[in-house]
């Protein structure tokens, strides 16, 4: 017998006309990435305007750790979100419960474990990731503020923003990461100019960054307490552990979604290293580039996420006709996004890197890295695209198999190829080259192992 589920959440995932449903479930994600990209170029901005390309590079250099942080949300926030919209579809509301308290604590623990990891292996790690003369002392500021004292708080708003959104509270979810991201960009240049003293603004920024992502955490607490005792989402240990066939569902997705995660940020950290090999300079513009490429690439997840719950709940329902309509529907859009953006960025690339760079010659290449880079924005999405279907579906095994060949098996081959054969332009031009044969693939894999109509029986 099915459980009863809110009233909204039944008009949403399975009354509202397919485009209306994607529209109120995607809008507040894109805005949240949207405001997650800009909170996070805002420290590069304003450590920019202390015209220091040093500092720029050290939080360069510390991006793809904090990046890993947020990795770890998506084992307990991606792996577990897409089990309760699957779980709700199916009308087992009780499990559902038990699956998301047991989740908040799993966030908890693996974020605290990463804190503390950081804070005592800083110095090794910071020499991994090539910190040099010039940028060392920036980037342990930094790394201490947003990873070490700021990594709870971060990796449990990032969960709560998944499992609010699992329910059909995209709007609450996109809230509380826009909370976030606009008080870190009023707190940076307050923190760093203002009570900081001169030469400390990196510490400054990583010190607003911290705060802003708590005060996130409790918005997200607060929502969790006004949608009462009887909401899916708890922190209550009464919900009881959920069955072992659901946390085993729960990593069976998150943790590919994570070892994906890890390997986008793997190869950060490889471009990072390769462009330290040819100056300081190139490392600073690199990094801005890897930030603005960001925008279009970020509205596609933003459209991955929104699309999620609803396919992850009509396909635990058995709705297979309106589970590929959102999904056809949510593809076009991406793609449309990805062409206005090779536009845009093709035509106007020197004035966004002017943004965030004022050394001439730094400038130059990050602008000319830029109109390379975008050229992978459609290909990029295609490929996440296709892994949040398959983690929709709860096949962990394919997405993670569509993550470790990407990674492994094309990009971060293809950098250290593409290096040695044209030198720093080839770093540039490694994930169009990637992302072309990944794309390739997971069409491939999508048509072999996708759901079919007769296996949903309906």
């Amino acid at each position: 017998m099915k459980e009863k589920t809110e009233t909204s959440r039944e008009e949403i995932f399975r009354e509202y006309p397919v485009a209306k449903a994607l529209r109120v479930m995607v809008v507040p994600s894109i805005i949240s990435q949207l405001i997650v990209l800009i909170y996070n170029m805002a420290d590069t901005f304003y450590v920019g305007q202390a015209h220091n390309p040093y500092m720029t590079a050290a939080t360069a250099l510390i991006l793809p750790v904090f990046n890993i942080s947020l990795c770890l949300a998506g084992l307990a926030g991606i792996g577990g979100g897409a089990l309760i919209s699957r779980l709700l579809g199916q009308g087992k509301e009780r499990e559902a419960r038990s699956v998301s308290m047991f989740c908040l604590y799993l966030a908890v623990g693996i974020s605290a474990i990463f804190s503390v990891g950081m804070g005592v292996f800083m110095d090794p790690i910071l020499n991994l990731l090539g910190a040099g003369e010039n940028t060392y002392v920036y980037a342990r500021q930094y790394a201490l503020c947003v990873i070490v004292f700021g990594g709870i708080p971060t990796v449990l708003s990032n969960v709560l923003a998944n499992l609010v959104r699992s329910v059909g509270r995209s709007r609450e979810a996109g809230m509380g990461i826009i909370l976030g991201g606009l008080l870190n960009i009023a707190l940076d240049p307050l923190f760093m100019f203002v009570l900081m003293p001169q030469g400390q603004e990196v510490l400054g920024a990583g010190i607003a960054t911290a705060l802003s992502n708590g005060i996130a955490c409790l918005f997200f607490i607060v929502v969790l307490i006004r949608m009462g005792k009887g909401s899916v989402l708890t922190f209550l240990p009464q919900a009881g552990l959920p069955s072992r066939e659901s946390i085993a569902a729960v990593f069976a997705v998150g943790v590919p979604s994570a070892v994906a995660t890890f390997l986008f940020d793997l190869d950060y950290v490889i471009i990072d290293k390769l462009m330290v090999a040819y100056e300081d300079l190139a490392l600073a513009a690199v990094g801005v580039v890897l930030k603005v490429e960001r925008f279009p690439l970020n509205v596609g997840i933003g459209i991955c996420q929104g699309m999620l719950p609803l396919v992850a709940y009509n396909y635990g329902a058995g709705n297979h006709k309106r589970m590929t309509d959102i999904s056809r529907l949510a593809r076009k859009l991406g793609l449309v996004i990805a062409a206005a953006s090779i536009l845009l960025y093709e035509v106007f690339a020197g004035q966004f890197v002017r943004i965030f760079l004022s050394d001439p010659q730094a400038l130059s290449m990050a602008a000319s890295f830029l109109r390379i880079r975008v050229l992978a924005t459609p290909l990029m999405f295609l490929s996440f695209f296709t892994v949040y279907q398959f983690q929709a579906f709860g096949k962990g095994r394919i997405s993670l198999l569509l993550g470790v060949v990407r990674w492994l098996g094309f990009n971060i081959p293809m950098l250290f190829l593409l290096n040695s054969l044209f030198g720093m332009y080839g770093i540039v031009w490694s994930q169009v080259t990637a992302d072309t044969l990944t794309v390739l693939m997971s069409f491939y894999v999508l048509r072999r192992f996708g759901p079919r109509k007769e296996q949903m029986g309906g």
